[in-house]
């Protein structure tokens, strides 16, 4: 955190050495001047908060490192042999420097994002621009504080402690809600997750009248300021910040609170957010929408997407660089099922690239480049409601119908009546959020011992809190 500080101070030295003489007070200074210009109006003000969706989007967080790769690798999911660039990765050698440096990267980039949020909440309510409506303003300000809340959230779910009870005093990471010029003190967990849980309250009062809320589609004209208005679910909007909640309320062991706000979201915004139509997998075999993008509840359009697969998913990909599972895993994870719709057309035998094993095909892209959901990153979509009103109902006949109700709109049957539900769940999380970033998540949400070895066709790895807790970065730690 240190050197993200030193931007900040760098700007306050550049304003105390100004000259001492008068004629200076009475000139705005230009730091200050260009601010105001860029809240003075809706299209000023969106993208500021667009650049925070654009940090957000980058390599280091969602558009790599938190989806597709570090966290994946670290869930098993890919088949890091010795020779792999990934392999310090693959065996946890958080001390081994380019593992050091790719968490230091996320935590930093993390709490500039975070930092960002900040400013920008304080611009809003510094200029309070005319021109700015007091509905805009507050949809606006929900949507940075709500993306503020869930970055610290990601934080603490890699960086924070075994979570084992709902008042966690371990300590943790630092909570910013200021853009602010020095260290912040590390905070035990629970009052970090007493943090996130009051900024998703705000944001959801300040959400309230969402367009997405409304019925019918929010119509918007081209380059009239208000675009950030159109696809809401591309954004931090009222549903994501309901979903949200059910996430920090089943990582906090609070089910009845998880079970209250899933089932919000799965019974208010159902025709908001329709299933998959199997047609757009299974018969659109050559613009296959892979990211379910109707389900999706929020997401980031990341521009970079299909770049970054090239290089880490692709069939030309070096064999010591790809990502890809072992065969025999990947069989095993999707029970030989080729009636599900995550495996069918998700994975593939390349018929380019000399690969003798079945590569990842979900961030692919296609060749309509018209389609609605190119580009686009899942970070929250309705089957994890789903699966956490499932985890958190206490009548299990309900419960298995939550999680069937998922199986269903991927092509699969009900489990069994004597089927266990955290069992089938677990499975569940490894087909569904592949490339997503969530397994690592359950896993040690739920404290999972012992996964399955992604290295090797059989044999499982021992996990425990010292591969499950991200050491701090060196820049956090060596100045306080």
């Amino acid at each position: 955190m240190k050197h993200i500080f030193n931007i900040f101070m760098i700007g306050i030295a550049a304003i105390i050495l100004l000259p001492s003489c008068k004629k200076w007070l009475d000139v705005q200074p230009q730091d200050k001047f260009t601010e105001l210009q860029v809240y003075e109006d809706l299209g000023g003000a969106g993208n500021a908060l667009n650049g925070i969706y654009l940090l957000m989007a980058g390599n280091p967080l969602y558009g790599n490192n938190l989806t597709m790769g570090t966290l994946e690798v670290f869930a098993q999911r890919y088949n890091i042999g010795t020779q792999h660039n990934r392999v310090r990765f693959q065996s946890y050698s958080y001390g081994e420097q380019d593992v050091m440096a790719n968490l230091a990267s996320i935590w930093e980039n993390a709490y500039v994002a975070i930092v960002n949020a900040n400013q920008f909440v304080k611009s809003m309510e510094l200029y309070k621009s005319p021109k700015i409506t007091a509905a805009d303003d507050s949809i606006m300000r929900g949507e940075a504080i709500g993306l503020r809340a869930m970055l610290h959230f990601d934080l603490l779910r890699m960086f924070g402690p075994m979570y084992n009870t709902a008042d966690s005093v371990a300590k943790s990471i630092p909570y910013y809600r200021t853009a602010a010029t020095t260290a912040a003190e590390l905070l035990p967990a629970s009052q970090v997750m007493d943090s996130i849980l009051y900024d998703l309250s705000v944001a959801e009062t300040l959400l309230q009248n969402d367009p997405i809320i409304r019925e019918g589609v929010v119509k918007t004209v081209v380059g009239d300021g208000r675009d950030f208005f159109r696809n809401r679910n591309q954004r931090m909007n009222y549903y994501a910040i309901k979903a949200l909640q059910a996430r920090v309320h089943l990582y906090r062991e609070n089910k009845p609170e998880a079970l209250k706000a899933a089932k919000f979201v799965i019974e208010q915004s159902a025709n908001r957010f329709p299933w998959i139509n199997p047609s757009r997998i299974i018969n659109d075999k050559t613009n296959p929408d892979r990211v379910f993008s109707s389900e999706l509840i929020l997401c980031l359009f990341n521009i970079n997407l299909y770049n970054t697969n090239r290089n880490l998913l692709a069939p030309e990909v070096m064999d010591a660089s790809i990502l890809a599972p072992n065969d025999t895993r990947l069989k095993a994870v999707f029970e030989n099922n080729e009636n599900d719709y995550r495996y069918n057309p998700m994975w593939a035998l390349p018929s380019t690239g000399a690969k003798s094993y079945k590569t990842f095909y979900k961030y692919t892209d296609v060749q309509a480049t018209d389609s609605s959901f190119r580009f686009k990153m899942p970070l929250i979509r309705k089957s994890e409601l789903y699966y956490i009103a499932a985890e958190c109902e206490t009548d299990p006949v309900a419960a298995k119908q939550y999680l069937n109700t998922v199986r269903y709109n991927r092509g699969l049957v009900d489990v069994s009546a004597s089927a266990n539900i955290i069992t089938e769940l677990q499975k569940e999380y490894q087909k569904e959020f592949w490339g997503e970033g969530q397994l690592f998540y359950f896993y040690k949400r739920r404290k999972v011992t012992s996964v399955p070895n992604s290295a090797s066709t059989s044999g499982n790895v021992t996990m425990n809190a010292a591969k499950y807790v991200f050491p701090l970065p060196l820049s956090e730690t060596q100045y306080r």
